[in-house]
Parts: C-alpha cells; structure tokens; sequence
C-alpha cells in the first residue's frame, strides 16, 4: 500500500496521512474476514508511519476507527466489528495506544452488552486479554465488576427475582464470562508472540515506539465531533492553567510534597542522588505504571539501575501494612528487563540472611512480596535456594515464622496456580536439595500446625515430582 501511494503522495502531508488512513480503514471496513496475522501486518504498518509521520498520524486513525466501528455496529456488520476490533487490539499490542483506552472501551461494550458487544469483548479479550490484565490488574477488576452487573440487570430486569429472557447468547455469554474469569485468575497462558511479530515489536523499538504511544485517550474523545486542535493530548491541562492562582497552588503543593519525600528519602537511608529520585519516584506515583514510566524516564547510566530493584523492596518493607502496589512495579520492571530480575533474586537473598534481625512488619511484608511473586510467576521458588530449610538446627524462630507466612500465603492459591508455582522447579536435578527442604519445611511447620493446608501440600508434593512439567 506504502509503495502504492507513495508516488500520488507527499509522505509529509496530511493529504498523505489522510489517504493512507481512509485505505486502511476502508479495507477493513468493507472487506472480508481478517486474519490476526493480516490484521498485525496492517497494526504494523500504521505504528510504524506513526514513528515516521509523527503520533498526530495514529491520534487521527483511531478516531476514524472509533467512527468506523460504530458505523458498522449500526448496519450490524458482524465481519467489519471483528476486523476493526482486532486491529484496534493490535494497535494496542505493539503500542500505538495504552491499554486504558481498551478498558474504556470495554466498560462502554460492557454496559450495553447486546450480542454484539460480547463478541467484540471476547475478540478483544482472545487476542490482548493477558497483556491487558498485565498492563493494569486493577482496570480488569472494574471491567469485570461492569460485566457481572450488567449480566445481572439482563437476568433479572427492572429488580425482579425471575430471571429474564435477555435477547442474545446465553451459551456465548457463558463463554465470555469464563473467559474472562480465566484471565482474571491467571489460568489462561500468556501467548507466545509468534516470530513475525516478534520481530515486528524489536524493528518498532528501534523506530522508538514508545515516543508515540497515546495515553489517557477515551473511546467518547475519539467519537467527539467538537475536537479541536492537539485533542490527543491531555485537554485538562489546558483548561487548568486558566487559572493562576489554582496552577501556583498546585505548584506550592507539589513543592512541599517533595520536600516531604525527600526528608523521608533521608530517614530512610537513601544516602545518594540515584536512591533519593528512585525512592521519591516510586513513593509519589499514581499508580504503579506511572511509576514504571518515570522510572524508565531516570535512563540510570551503567549499573546504577540496579538500585531501582533494592529501593523498591526496601519500600515495601517499610510499610507498616503490605501493599501489591510494589509487587505489580516489580513484576513490570522484571518483564522489561532480565537484569532488574537478576537484581530481585540477589536483593532477596541479602534480605533472607538478615531474618534473624529483621521486625516482624518487614518479615511479614517480604513473605508477602515474594508470595505475590510466585503466584505472578515472576519468580520461582528457585529464589530459595540459598536457604536451609531442612536442617532444624539453622531454623531460628523468626525464621520459620517468616518461611511460615510465606508458605502460606502460596498455599492459600488455588489448586492451579499451586502445582504451577512448585511444577516450575520440578525435574532439576540441581534443585533437588530445595525440593527435599521444601517437603520438609511445609509438612514439619505448615501442615502440622494447620491441617487445612493438607489438601493443598499434596497438590505442592505431586507437584515437585511432575518431571514431564505438564501444566494446569
């Protein structure tokens, strides 16, 4: 298509992008099926022209999407929703817009729920529904908690204790609730990215993809006849700095916010300029994928980055209840990058020889962490093998306690993620020492002490001895 237009066409001008746009909205719209591999061919190509073009370029396509998809829900065009929907969830995927314009979407779908809502919310759940539930856990709990109430309006309308005759679905309804529920509980396994596309998002990161993802957009924005100017950038700042008086207030507020961060920042011990703006980071963001943006922002050179991991868990054990905020930073940063993994393993274990000295509060708090850690799968129970746990002798009190909580706390998931978690170090013959403490440990000072644990020690046992790593 680039070659085909590319001699009508200046590739500077909006005349260009505008025509570009129209071609591949249109054939989506008008053609037949899609494959997903077709579809990501074509996510591809307007990623990568957003690179060159500029993000005005992908801003402008989305709202014709937008535009696009409603058109064809009014005519009930079942083939051009899926093909519309499918290249709007690889847009996503190789990081022309975040994933909240997704979940936007989604709670729009949701809230109406006709059959054709389902099937656009099971497209897009079967082709970006993990990495969605990656990029913001939180969101899918509010998208879920959407769906589950808008089922329940059409199974008993108007408050009536007599189930409904919704008109749509029921077996595709059903679908669509195990779906999610199965991505919501982890049972579905992450896709692997097939090689085309995995060399897609690797040429894309050398055209600095990330330069043009679009963030905070809403699907009722895209839709906006009145848009005006750079829409796709935030529109609220603007409409702020009217005010001098409200922007010099917010300006005082965030001077003494971060002079209060950085008195903490000394108590703590964050003796160094990299530590200070690391911590100051982490503690200030909204979430934790602002967080994991600004850390990014730092550009730490050499191996100063490694601080990054070690003040994130010193964080966490300072607080005086466990917050997952810290788990859901990790568990990203680890995805971006094997060596803050690395960095993880090696903080832990300083942290495990320092457990006879340690407060209860960071005890129970890095039990926690590495609990949630496990059950992610970003780490697995390989991480404890530097630690004793079948020699009564070198098991203080406060040691058993914490491997205790832990122990526990993995032991309170669900029968999957269980024979998950203790399958992934099964087979290893450098891990059979773990293997034997692990036994040990759980029966002598878990399942003795809390019978209720039993059923779940003999799923962890059958577990270490699936040699095949056949998973649940």
């Amino acid at each position: 298509m680039w070659k085909k237009l590319q001699g009508k066409y200046p590739a500077s001008s909006d005349t260009s992008s505008q025509i570009i746009s129209e071609e591949v909205l249109t054939f989506f719209s008008g053609g037949p099926r899609q494959t997903e591999q077709n579809v990501a061919g074509f996510a591809a190509f307007v990623a990568g022209m957003a690179c060159l073009v500029g993000i005005d370029f992908s801003a402008k396509l989305l709202a014709s999407l937008a535009k696009s998809f409603e058109d064809a829900y009014m005519k009930e065009d079942s083939i051009s929703l899926r093909n519309l929907t499918l290249l709007l969830s690889y847009l996503c995927i190789f990081g022309v817009c975040s994933s909240d314009l997704i979940y936007d979407f989604l709670i729009m779908l949701s809230k109406r729920l006709m059959e054709m809502d389902v099937s656009t919310i099971l497209t897009i759940l079967q082709c970006c529904g993990m990495k969605l539930r990656g990029d913001d856990p939180a969101s899918m709990k509010d998208f879920i908690s959407s769906v589950q109430n808008r089922v329940n309006e059409l199974k008993f309308p108007s408050g009536s204790t007599t189930p409904g005759q919704p008109k749509i679905n029921n077996k595709r309804m059903e679908f669509m609730l195990e779906t999610i529920i199965d991505i919501k509980n982890n049972k579905r396994r992450v896709k692997e990215d097939p090689v085309p596309h995995t060399r897609i998002k690797k040429w894309l990161q050398k055209l600095r993809v990330e330069d043009i993802l679009l963030r905070g957009l809403k699907w009722s924005k895209l839709l906006d006849p009145h848009k005006k100017g750079q829409w796709w950038l935030s529109g609220d700042v603007v409409s702020e700095t009217d005010n001098i008086k409200e922007v010099a207030s917010t300006i005082d507020r965030e001077v003494l916010e971060a002079q209060k961060l950085l008195q903490i920042a000394a108590a703590q011990r964050m003796n160094t300029d990299t530590r200070r703006a690391i911590f100051c980071i982490i503690m200030s963001g909204e979430d934790y994928m602002d967080a994991y943006e600004k850390l990014l922002g730092l550009g730490l050179p050499g191996k100063q980055d490694r601080e990054i991991m070690r003040v994130l868990v010193d964080c966490c054990l300072q607080e005086k209840v466990f917050n997952k905020y810290y788990t859901a930073l990790a568990s990203k940063l680890c995805s971006l990058d094997k060596n803050h993994k690395f960095t993880l393993q090696y903080c832990l274990w300083d942290h495990f020889k320092e457990l006879d000295s340690m407060e209860l509060h960071r005890s129970m708090n890095l039990a926690r962490f590495v609990a949630e850690m496990l059950a992610s799968f970003t780490l697995s129970l390989a991480v404890l093998k530097t630690v004793e746990l079948s020699d009564p002798k070198q098991l203080s009190a406060k040691r058993v306690m914490h491997f205790r909580m832990l122990f526990e706390a993995v032991l309170e998931l669900s029968d999957a993620l269980v024979w998950n978690i203790f399958t992934r170090i099964a087979g290893i013959p450098e891990l059979e020492s773990l293997r034997n403490g692990l036994g040990f440990f759980i029966k002598q000072y878990v399942v003795n002490d809390n019978k209720v644990f039993s059923a779940k020690f003999k799923v962890a046992r059958k577990a270490l001895e699936n040699v095949a790593g056949v998973l649940m």
